[in-house]
């Protein structure tokens, strides 16, 4: 798939898109029964055309450095808005939910303890020693984000990402108080005044506000959400509380203010990863030029159609441009840059609506389908196929197994370290003694008691400080070290098992080790 720069129809500055079957130059192309010196003549004029509009993008472009999207209406602009309350609401609420873990545990229902090296969520508790799970839990989101790529391209980036949700809050902040894009565009060229100071000022007051929530929010996951409330409005949070929010609301600031598209097109690596893993089988935001192709007035397509002849659906009036957050056409075909978040499906319906036209001239469908309709043979919908499959079944097998690994992990560990010097000791009667460090760790929330046998050998096992065989009591989230002692008469060098039960549970630990003789 060749790389195209288009430079005549991007509305505020030229991006690098992916040209497949040369759409753009199809969709520019002169009427084929033109008479030559009239098709001259009208290439001619079209070149001056695209000239004069190119010079016109750059100047704009130059004159304005960001992109600004215009509102639109429609039943995915709705869906957005339903999923940005739904994913700022689990956002801030979720810090102050409480699940109760016993005592000597925290009872908030998800928290990262540092602290103590643990991560909490609902019934799920991650200790340090479960790296591995995890990392699992990374890959599964991994498979899960290509998975929803094979089906719907960036379909996450378009409606869930939180580089998304958090531009889509503050440009709907900018709106309400600076006005649509019309009148945005004018502001940004007009003097400054009063009036106009006030606006800016208000703007980024509510950015501010909203920043300092979302920080404060975040650093609400790491601590106890409730006493950092209380003491952020007495006065009485530490530094390091301060100085993490601060960072965090600067950080939202910055990316949902100002750097917004950029985010979306350099910084994040997703984007990049599209020309691996495009699929034209998946259902992406596509525009069907076989139906759009050639672009005219709505009267020139009137007097076209009374004649018998063809005539495009689409009026060229780069609404569809307009209402794009990362400010890409479309309709010079598939672009790297694009989150697939529709709306300029709902500006181009809203279009078609109005003209009386059949909807879907923009929309989601797969790159495969946009080439069946050039041909004009009927779409194929293949949602299922091995690709996606393959991915589903990994994706299953992957949940299982870490689902698995969390209900038959032990909450607590045995440990077993040899004496290297000496390795053993000829007693004066010819036995052998072998002493070990046997370290008992308890990862759950209450006092665990002990019992330590062997398995495996026939010596006898003497704990150094406990000679009456009471039961060792492990603090919750504690460990104890015990000096061991194994005595043979009859040395030999084998295998030896050590056993720790759990007198409460019935929890079995084991760790192996050698008895040697000499």
């Amino acid at each position: 798939m060749p790389l195209a720069v288009p430079g005549d129809r991007q509305a505020v500055s030229a991006m690098t898109v992916i040209d497949i079957d040369h759409s753009r130059t199809r969709a520019k192309a002169a009427p084929q029964e033109a008479a030559p010196q009239e098709a001259s003549l009208q290439r001619t004029d079209a070149d001056k055309a695209l000239r004069k509009r190119a010079d016109a993008n750059r100047v704009a472009a130059h004159r304005i450095s960001r992109v600004v999207p215009q509102s639109v209406s429609g039943r995915l602009r709705r869906i957005k808005w339903a999923i940005l309350l739904l994913t700022l609401s689990v956002y801030y609420i979720t810090p102050f939910l409480r699940w109760d873990r016993g005592p000597n545990a925290p009872d908030q229902a998800v928290l990262l303890d540092f602290a103590n090296g643990r991560l909490y969520a609902f019934f799920i508790e991650i200790w340090p020693q479960d790296l591995y799970i995890v990392t699992g839990l990374l890959i599964l989101a991994s498979v899960i984000l290509i998975l929803a790529n094979a089906l719907a391209g960036r379909i996450w980036c378009g409606f869930a990402c939180p580089q998304t949700v958090w531009t889509d809050l503050f440009l709907l902040v900018e709106r309400m108080i600076e006005g649509d894009r019309r009148q945005r565009l004018k502001n940004i060229e007009a003097p400054l005044s009063v009036a106009r100071v006030m606006q800016i000022g208000a703007k980024h007051t509510a950015w501010i506000l909203i920043s300092l929530f979302t920080g404060g929010t975040l650093i609400f996951y790491f601590t106890d959400a409730p006493s950092l409330v209380r003491a952020l409005a007495s006065g009485e949070a530490s530094v390091t509380a301060l100085t993490w929010i601060a960072v965090f609301a600067g950080t939202t600031y910055g990316l949902a203010g100002f750097a917004r598209e950029q985010v979306c097109t350099f910084m994040c690596p997703w984007p990049r990863l599209q020309g691996a893993i495009w699929d034209p089988e998946a259902f992406t935001v596509n525009y069907r030029d076989y139906r759009g192709e050639q672009r005219m007035s709505v009267k020139k397509a009137a007097d076209l159609r009374a004649r018998g002849e063809a005539a495009g659906d689409c009026v060229d009036c780069g609404l569809c441009v307009n209402v794009c957050p990362i400010g890409i056409d479309i309709r010079e075909g598939p672009n790297f840059a694009c989150i697939n978040c529709g709306l300029c499906v709902d500006a181009c319906d809203s279009v078609m609506a109005k003209l009386d036209r059949p909807r879907g001239l923009i929309d989601f469908e797969s790159w495969d389908n946009i080439e069946h309709g050039r041909r004009g043979e009927p779409p194929v919908t293949r949602l299922v196929r091995p690709k996606t499959v393959a991915l589903t079944a990994v994706a299953v097998g992957l949940a299982a197994a870490l689902a698995l690994l969390l209900a038959t992990r032990a909450t607590g560990a045995l440990a077993v370290l040899h004496d290297r010097d000496p390795l053993a000791i000829t007693l004066s009667d010819g036995s052998v003694r072998n002493a070990y460090t046997v370290k008992l760790l308890n990862k759950g929330q209450m006092t665990r008691h002990f019992t330590l046998a062997i398995q495996g050998i026939d010596a006898v096992m003497s704990i150094v400080g406990n000679d009456n065989g009471t039961p060792i009591a492990v603090e919750p989230d504690g460990s104890e070290s015990l000096r061991v002692t194994l005595t043979m008469a009859k040395p030999q060098e084998t295998s030896v098992v050590f056993i720790a039960r759990d007198e409460n549970g019935g929890t079995m630990l084991s760790a192996s080790d050698r008895f040697v003789v000499r």
